[in-house]
C-alpha cells in the first residue's frame, strides 16, 4: 500500500457537513482540538483516535445533544448553525445527506 489516505480538513471539505467534517465539529464542541485545527492532512488513523475520543464524550451525554450541559448545549447549537449555514452556501443539500 502506497499513498495514505488523508483528510482534506473541515475547510477543505466539500461542504464540511460529512462524517469526517462532524468529527472535527464535536472534537471542537469538546475542547478535543483548538478551533484552528481542522485536520487537515490528518491520516485515517489519526482520525479514527479522535474519532474514538469524541464517540467516548458523547457516550458521557447519552449520545444526545439534549443531555450537553448548558454551555455545551449551547456551542452545539451554535458550532452546527454555523456549519449547516456555511454548507448551504457550498451547496449541500440536507435532503441528499451525502457523505462526499
Amino acid at each position: 500500500m502506497g499513498d495514505k489516505m488523508t483528510y482534506a480538513g473541515f475547510h477543505q471539505d466539500t461542504h464540511g457537513i460529512t462524517t469526517l467534517g462532524r468529527i472535527v465539529l464535536d472534537a471542537w464542541l469538546f475542547g478535543l482540538l483548538p478551533r484552528d485545527q481542522d485536520c487537515a492532512g490528518w491520516d485515517l488513523q489519526q482520525m479514527q483516535q479522535l474519532m474514538d475520543q469524541v464517540n467516548r464524550r458523547w457516550d458521557e451525554y447519552g449520545n444526545l445533544p439534549s443531555r450537553l450541559p448548558d454551555d455545551l448545549r449551547a456551542l452545539h447549537v451554535e458550532l452546527y448553525q454555523w456549519a449547516m449555514n456555511r454548507a448551504r452556501d457550498r451547496g449541500w443539500d440536507p435532503e441528499l445527506d451525502e457523505d462526499e
